[in-house]
Parts: structure tokens; C-alpha cells; sequence
């Protein structure tokens, strides 16, 4: 992590998903009571929701599922919204991945996770971004990460807990790197959802089934995931 030191009490941004489950785990083995908080935007993947409270019993943590729906709906123009849009197969590239693009997503999430921690007296917020998506989401980069820190302060002056913190603890690794984390910490990846497609299954083909394949396979890590498709999608 590149904080010096763990908060007592965090809320954390959770999709169920397998980098903000790794941080859930990584947080609550150093001692961090932890409040996990879920928002339904609309997105065609809510099953994720369902995967984020079966974590959160594993964890006996605080879970909270905030309804965004109608802000979803005027989210158009990107493929977890917009039914209109397929989500697209295969590795990213810069014109597939846009599409995926929750308009100031991260920001949101954050934004709504910040005034939880202010109202219970948490000490940080945190959230699973990492290097893999810094080249086309903003959001994710430690630009953004610094600025929003300094606004979170600026913006709370005298009703934050001293060392507030805005936590990002993957941000400088890859997925490959924080499947091996979550493997010695017992993260049951089995419970996680990545898949962008929304079905009873990971469908093994879009890029969040693409890269969550890879990152199992550069770790050296056995995939647990079971895929709609066998099809082998790594590089």
C-alpha cells in the first residue's frame, strides 16, 4: 500500500468483484473493520450485487446497497447502461474499452462512500482500482487519485478524523499481481464476478472474462471461475 498505515474503519467501494473482494480481505487481515457499499446504477451486470452480500456474510461485514437506478438511466452512451450497446469481446483496446466507460463512475462511488465514512466516523474510504486500467479509464490513475484526495479534504475541512484517507492500495499493480495476493489470503475467487455480460455464468469472452483468465494465468494461480465458454482468451 503506499499509506504508511492501515485505517481503524473503512468504507470501502464494493462491486463483489475480484480486485475490491482482494482489498476487502487485504484490509480486514490487517485488522480494518470494514463497511462495504454497493450501488445498483443501472448496470446489465447487477448480478454482481447478489455475489457483493454472499462476500460480505463470508467477511461478516457491513454491507449496503444504494439504488441508483434512475441516475443509470440517463447514463447513456456506454455498454454497462445502455442496453442498446453490446458489451465487447476480447482484450481491450482503446475504442472497445470506451465503451465501458461509466460517466465519473469512480468518482461517484467515492463521493457517496466519503459522506458514509464522515456520517459513522471512518477513517478512510478505499476502493480496487489498479495499473491494468489506468490507460483508459481516468478515474482509476493516480492523477485522479491526488486530486481527489485534496479535494476530499478541502471540501470536509473540520469534519474528517485526523489522517483521513482515500485508499487505492493495488493501484500500482497489475491483476496478475493481486491474484497472488488474494491467493494467500484466501479469497474465495469462486464467489467474486467480474463478467461485464450479466448471466448465470461468466461468459469467458468479454474483456472483463479476458483479463480476469489472464491474471489467473500470469499468477500461476488455479482459476476457479467456471466460463460459459472454454475458449482460451489469454495472450
Amino acid at each position: 500500500m503506499t499509506q504508511t498505515s492501515l485505517p481503524s474503519h473503512a468504507v470501502l467501494v464494493f462491486s463483489g468483484g475480484l480486485d475490491s473482494t482482494t482489498v476487502a480481505y487485504h484490509l480486514a487481515a490487517n485488522g480494518t473493520r470494514l463497511t462495504l457499499l454497493s450501488l445498483d446504477y443501472g448496470q446489465q451486470h447487477r448480478v454482481e450485487l447478489r455475489h457483493a452480500a454472499g462476500i460480505a456474510d463470508l467477511l461478516n461485514a457491513v454491507h449496503h446497497v444504494l439504488d441508483l437506478g434512475s441516475l443509470g438511466a440517463l447514463l447513456s452512451g456506454n455498454a454497462l447502461t445502455d442496453q442498446a450497446l453490446e458489451v465487447p469481446d476480447g482484450h481491450y483496446t482503446d475504442a472497445t474499452m470506451h465503451s465501458t466507460v461509466v460517466p465519473h463512475r469512480n468518482a461517484l462511488m467515492l463521493d457517496l462512500a466519503v459522506a458514509i465514512a464522515i456520517g459513522q466516523g471512518a477513517d478512510a474510504v478505499a476502493f480496487g482500482a489498479h495499473a491494468g486500467d489506468h490507460p483508459i479509464y481516468p478515474d482509476c490513475r493516480p492523477e485522479f487519485l491526488d486530486a481527489y484526495r485534496h479535494m476530499v479534504i478541502s471540501a470536509n475541512e473540520g469534519f474528517l478524523p485526523e489522517n483521513f484517507q482515500v485508499l487505492a492500495p493495488f493501484l500500482a499493480m497489475t491483476k496478475a499481481d493481486i491474484v497472488r495476493l488474494g491467493a494467500g489470503l484466501g479469497v474465495p475467487y469462486e464467489r467474486t464476478w467480474s463478467c461485464y455480460k450479466g448471466g448465470t455464468v461468466h461468459c469467458g469472452l468479454c474483456g472483463t472474462c479476458t483479463e480476469r483468465r489472464e491474471a489467473f494465468a500470469l499468477a500461476e494461480v488455479a482459476d476457479p471461475t467456471v466460463y460459459a465458454t472454454a475458449k482460451a482468451n489469454a495472450r
